[in-house]
């Protein structure tokens, strides 16, 4: 945390009995079994955390019932779930934070909730408001350059003289970046936040009697009149001392409206193919300001379930697999989403009001939220796919009895949860059905340019919302794919990697990466998309589109490199260059090498060859990938005859000169006669000629 100003008690309206704390949402164990299993009075368990102001009295009460509480709940595996606990990760770790709220409800505890208090970096403040401390818990971004605390777990830098985390923009900056006050505001104080860390950092080193920093620019600006005026103390204002939540139900935006929750989910299946596109969307939902949480919807069979290893990649609900549809033994891996998505409402208690459906292959960029868009019951919004032409043709003619109502949307998905209920079922069965219309599959009835009912899933879709005749809010500004040209001043909030996407001579199409397992690879990456200054500036139209494609990209692998890291995959220069994706051939190598032979632990420090560099260029045409492939023979048949020829030299070479030995100096037959002697001379050799083979 940052203090920004005094937190005085008495100002904040905390009483004995009433303590005064900030208020946490996510903790919706307070409203079900998880309370009325470790509290006997759970309508006193209130939301809260983070700053607590309370009496002594309070304090020596509730102090021994927080330790007991903590470890309660987190002995209680059972009910770790997401949907219990509001735990994104399922783990139990805030078991601590439960602690707290079930021993306040036992000794009668009250809080007073203030909302505004306490922020995080990244949130945006509600108008009139001064919070005055931070809470820096979560990763944020101001433009390109972001921060998140986890990066640094096991960084030194509070030992190591005059080095700071990375500079945010400058004010100057900032205000050129958003126009919208409310949002501009949020962004100073998320520089403030790592400034305010910076400063502590010189401060500290100076303290401990490192040499005095060089000169730069930032050090110039932490120094400044401009600096000192952003980060003076911060007082409460009236509003702050006396605004309290009675009933923290839900969320409130910027302005001070209170909103219903959100929950966003996403399917997928047990496959690495999914498992880089699940570490690229869980990164970019917690820098996006995304409200409540999201839920991965995990397809497998139970084979697959037992070899798979992404169990840790996002908090998940495990459904059953209808890639091969169990009736009719149709594979269609596609029918998994509605089928994942009914699993869940079927299966899950959410007190969610709208829910957000996204793709795995999706980046978020921005907070999608129902009251932003307009969505009401029966009117879910969502994005245009207009090559659904199936729903002005025969199609839908055929498959719904409302074919007037039939949208041609997908994509991003906000729907009440309500109308979810309702229309989940029909979503899988309208899927199956267009599926099983093969007669249908043409081009010119369905759009789909393969013709081979791909996109039955889509139309299952449209067709089951017409059936309850949802009409959707269509926005074309919440989804762009990477590739085309966005349209001026419109900030999107989500970028949908489906299609191949190029800058230049560098390009990114995630089916060339479908069989590469980039998430249990050390510090495998994709290839660098080029840096945004190389672009030209000629066409303002093709220069925003290629940085958007970058900015997708680079966040792909910002979101790898983030995931080894919390692997804890060893320093990159033990395998080679980090830089580069590790290939398959180097996996292999590394499991050849590393076995018995405790002297062969030196071949990690060689170079892995770099196979996955030249992926993107082999699939970009046949005729490069034959020629690449007779290179490749044509190397590695001249390297085997190089090999064979170094080893009929070196063997030729003993043999001569044991035939001089012998010729030349007898004594050696008197050292073979001593047995011991000889053997010692004939391991000497092996040795050597393993050493040189190992070379």
């Amino acid at each position: 945390m940052i203090i920004r100003g005094p937190i005085i008690p008495w100002e904040l309206g905390a009483e004995k009995g009433k303590p005064v704390a900030a208020y946490y949402g996510y903790l919706r164990g307070c409203n079900n079994i998880l309370a009325k299993l470790h509290t006997k009075h759970p309508e006193l368990c209130d939301k809260v955390g983070g700053l607590l102001a309370m009496h002594i009295d309070d304090l020596r009460a509730l102090a021994p019932m927080w330790l007991s509480k903590t470890e309660e709940v987190r002995e209680d595996r059972a009910h770790w779930g997401t949907n219990i606990t509001g735990d994104i990760y399922g783990k139990g770790w805030i078991s601590e934070m439960y602690g707290y709220s079930f021993g306040a409800a036992e000794v009668g505890l009250h809080h007073k909730i203030n909302d505004d208090l306490m922020i995080y970096p990244g949130y945006i403040p509600r108008p009139g408001t001064e919070p005055i401390l931070m809470h820096y818990g979560l990763p944020f971004q101001v433009g390109t350059w972001s921060f998140s605390k986890l990066e640094h777990h096991e960084d030194p830098i509070v030992y190591d003289c005059n080095r700071l985390f990375a500079s945010p923009p400058y004010p100057r900056e900032v205000e050129m970046m958003e126009s919208d006050p409310n949002k501009r505001r949020g962004l100073f104080l998320s520089i403030e936040c790592i400034n305010t860390l910076n400063e502590g950092l010189l401060l500290h080193h100076a303290s401990m009697g490192c040499p005095k920093p060089k000169w730069s620019k930032y050090l110039s600006f932490l120094r400044s009149k401009r600096f000192s005026e952003l980060t003076k103390p911060k007082l409460l204002n009236q509003h702050q001392m006396h605004h309290e939540i009675i009933e923290p139900k839900q969320l409130s935006d910027e302005s001070g409206r209170a909103h219903p929750k959100i929950h966003t989910l996403f399917s997928t299946e047990c496959s690495p193919y999914f498992d880089w596109q699940t570490v690229g969307l869980i990164h970019s939902f917690h820098l996006s300001g995304q409200p409540g949480n999201i839920t991965r919807l995990l397809s497998c069979t139970d084979e697959d379930l037992k070899r798979y290893k992404g169990h840790d990649l996002a908090p998940t609900h495990y459904v059953p697999s209808m890639s091969r549809h169990p009736l009719t033994g149709d594979w269609y891996p596609a029918i998994n989403k509605p089928a994942a998505v009914l699993h869940w409402v079927n299966h899950v208690e959410t007190d969610a009001e709208f829910i957000v459906i996204l793709d795995a292959d999706m980046i978020m960029r921005g907070p999608i939220t129902p009251w932003e868009y307009g969505v009401q019951r029966g009117h879910p919004v969502s994005t245009p796919y207009e090559y659904l032409i199936g729903c002005d043709n025969e199609l839908a003619k055929i498959h719904t009895r409302n074919p007037s109502t039939c949208d041609k949307v997908g994509g991003v998905i906000i729907m009440h949860i309500d109308d979810l209920r309702k229309f989940a079922l029909l979503w899988l069965h309208k899927t199956e059905e267009v599926r099983a219309d093969k007669a249908h599959y043409a081009t010119n009835f369905t759009g789909d340019i393969y013709a081979a009912g791909w996109i039955s899933e889509m139309y299952g879709y449209s067709f089951g919302a017409a059936e309850l005749n949802l009409r959707h809010i269509v926005k074309r500004d919440i989804l762009i794919y990477p590739g085309y040209v966005p349209e001026p001043g419109v900030k999107y909030k989500v970028f949908h990697y489906g299609l191949r996407f190029d800058v230049g001579n560098w390009s990114f199409d995630k089916a060339d990466w479908r069989d590469v397992d980039m998430v249990n690879t050390c510090w495998a990456k994709f290839p660098e998309p080029p840096d945004p200054s190389t672009l030209s500036k000629e066409d303002e139209n093709i220069l925003q589109r290629d940085l958007l494609s970058i900015e997708c990209g680079k966040a792909l692998n910002r979101a790898l490199y983030l995931h080894h890291k919390r692997r804890n995959c060893p320093p990159s220069n033990a395998i080679g260059n980090s830089n580069q994706l590790i290939g398959d051939e180097g996996i292999s190598f590394r499991q050849r090498h590393e076995g018995n032979n405790e002297n062969l632990h030196i071949t990690r420090k060689i170079p892995v060859p770099f196979v996955g560099s030249n992926m993107s260029s082999i699939y970009r045409s046949n005729n490069g990938g034959k020629s690449l492939r007779i290179w490749m023979v044509g190397l590695w048949a001249f390297s085997v005859l190089g090999f064979l020829a170094v080893i009929s030299m070196v063997l030729s070479t003993h043999k001569g000169e044991a035939s001089k030995r012998a010729r030349n100096k007898k004594t050696y037959a008197g050292v073979s006669d001593t047995g011991g002697n000889s053997h010692k001379f004939h391991d000497k050799h092996i040795y050597d000629v393993e050493i040189a083979s190992d070379d």
